[in-house]
Formats: C-alpha cells, sequence, structure tokens
C-alpha cells in the first residue's frame, strides 16, 4: 500500500519525537514523508500539487505535534484549503472517497492527563474529533490515531520503541488496526 506521511511541524528539527518518529519511516519502501512547513514556509500551499499527490497514495498519516488541543496553524489551513468542495467532498468530489487517514499526534503530557478526571479532561481520540468527521465526511477511512505521549520526557530507547510502534501501525491493515 503506498502510504504519504504529511508531516505538520513548525520547528521539526528541534523535536527529538518527530525526528525519531520520521528516522523509522525511512527505513522502508512505499512511505514517503511530505514536510509542510518545509515545503510551504511562508505558508501558501500549492492546492494543485496537493491534491495531485493525495490521488497518489492509499494511506495518508497525518503526523503533527498536539498543539492547544488540536493541529498546528499549516495543518488547519492545509485541511481548509486542499480538501475542496467538488474535490474532496460534493457531488463530484469523490478523490478521497475509500482512502484511509490514520493521525499521528505527539503530547509533552503523559497519557493519563489525556482522560475523565486527568489534567487534559478528554482523550486524544475526543480532541482528534474534528478531524475525524472532516475525514468521514470526503468519504475516506478515518482509523485509529497513533499517539507518543510524554515526548519532553521519555528516553531515548523508548523513543525508539515507540518508533518502531508507530511503523508498525502505519503498515497495519485497517483490519489490523480496527480490530
Amino acid at each position: 500500500m503506498k502510504t504519504l506521511v504529511i508531516v505538520a511541524h513548525p520547528s521539526l528539527e528541534q523535536s527529538r519525537a518527530n525526528h525519531a518518529l520520521i528516522q523509522e519511516l525511512s527505513l522502508y519502501d512505499n512511505i514517503d514523508v511530505h514536510n509542510l512547513y518545509g515545503e510551504y514556509p511562508d505558508g501558501n500551499i500549492d492546492i494543485e500539487r496537493e491534491q495531485q499527490l493525495l490521488d497518489k497514495y492509499d494511506r495518508i498519516v497525518l503526523q503533527f505535534p498536539l498543539y492547544w488541543y488540536s493541529t498546528p496553524p499549516l495543518l488547519k489551513k492545509w485541511f481548509d484549503d486542499v480538501l475542496t468542495y467538488g474535490w474532496a467532498f460534493g457531488s463530484e468530489g469523490d478523490h478521497l472517497k475509500g482512502k484511509e487517514f490514520i493521525v499521528a499526534t505527539t503530547t509533552g503530557a503523559s497519557e493519563r492527563s489525556y482522560r475523565s478526571g486527568g489534567s487534559n479532561e478528554y482523550t486524544i481520540s475526543e480532541l482528534m474529533r474534528p478531524l475525524e468527521l472532516s475525514v468521514k465526511y470526503t468519504g475516506a477511512i478515518y482509523l485509529p490515531a497513533f499517539v507518543v505521549y510524554d515526548t519532553m520526557e521519555v528516553a531515548d530507547e523508548q523513543l525508539k520503541l515507540e518508533a518502531y510502534k508507530y511503523m508498525e501501525h502505519i503498515r497495519a491493515s485497517a483490519e489490523e488496526l480496527i480490530e
């Protein structure tokens, strides 16, 4: 399965966790990494190019650090600009229909903080609902997210393990992820 990993991190060179995830990706075929902030430092997204990219892949992974319980601003802009009426949705907008989407996010807080009663009150699944609904609205398939928690404190060995788990998650079939 051809997979496109769209990375949206405004300070990727400073991110230990996201670097580790991307390094693991480079070891495998059929996975391409597309760095939004690297491609569009001025924020001017080439909509046609992005749509052509999406057309080429079966699975799209959206990798980003959790920013104020959401995506970094360029990824939100990417959704708004690229997933247009008549292309991604609407009576003739079927380009994403049947494609698989996975959210991969990193957080500075612990997993236990993302639950009812935790300091962040909601699970990552709950916080990602707007992305899930947007993906489903296009006719695409939203698969379970991959999350690396506590990235400020995670030890190097644990981070390597998380990167390996990330690769397994991305390469797993939809059926395996939904089980």
